[in-house]
């Protein structure tokens, strides 16, 4: 299992929320059930109360995103460190589902099945999942995205570090918004010089 590919709830938590939109798709149990994607014990525990427990860590997450996309690191570390002293990872050995070509479980590890309530398990395995990504590719990884009103997070994974979008949805609408501006600059500029 490749822990690090947990830090993908962080972004899909905090991406329920669209605060310069005034959107917040957090509102029913089935929003938190689906969080988890597939069935899963986390998923199966989740109740009404951990609507707004989950809608408090998403804003702390939201935090770490924020403060990494500043390159504020340290902040964006004391930040994550706080939620995992606050939803500690209790893994747990595992071989259901999974058996190799002799039959045999393929063990693996589960972060937080044993957690008490939904937010605790998708907390700790989403900030676990975090802290692997900064850890191993740095925080400047974590991006909040610059595509105006947009401000959703995104792990950079790219090559080079390049990224600044969420999506190719706002990369292109970013470009677009940005062509059109030029294009304008030079018809005032055209117009100006023509009158004078």
């Amino acid at each position: 299992m490749e822990l690090a590919s947990y830090a993908d709830y962080a972004v899909r938590l905090v991406n329920t929320e669209e605060p310069d939109r005034g959107t917040d798709a957090l509102t029913t149990v089935d929003a938190v059930r689906a969080l988890f994607g597939s069935s899963s014990r986390g998923a199966s525990l989740a109740d009404e109360a951990d609507l707004p427990r989950l809608r408090a860590v998403r804003t702390r997450l939201r935090g770490v995103f924020e403060a990494a996309a500043e390159g504020d690191q340290i902040r964006a570390v004391d930040l994550l460190n706080s939620l995992m002293v606050e939803y500690p990872v209790s893994p747990l050995v595992s071989g259901h589902d999974y058996l190799d070509e002799a039959g045999r479980p393929r063990w693996h590890l589960h972060l937080a099945d044993n957690a008490a309530t939904a937010t605790a398990n998708f907390t700790a395995v989403a900030c676990m999942g975090l802290a692997i990504h900064l850890t191993e590719l740095g925080a400047d990884r974590l991006g909040i995205c610059q595509a105006a009103p947009c401000r959703n997070a995104y792990l950079d994974t790219s090559t080079n570090r390049s990224r600044r979008y969420c999506s190719d949805r706002c990369a292109t609408r970013a470009n677009v918004a940005a062509y059109r501006a030029r294009k304008r600059e030079e018809a005032a500029r055209a117009a100006a010089l023509s009158r004078g």
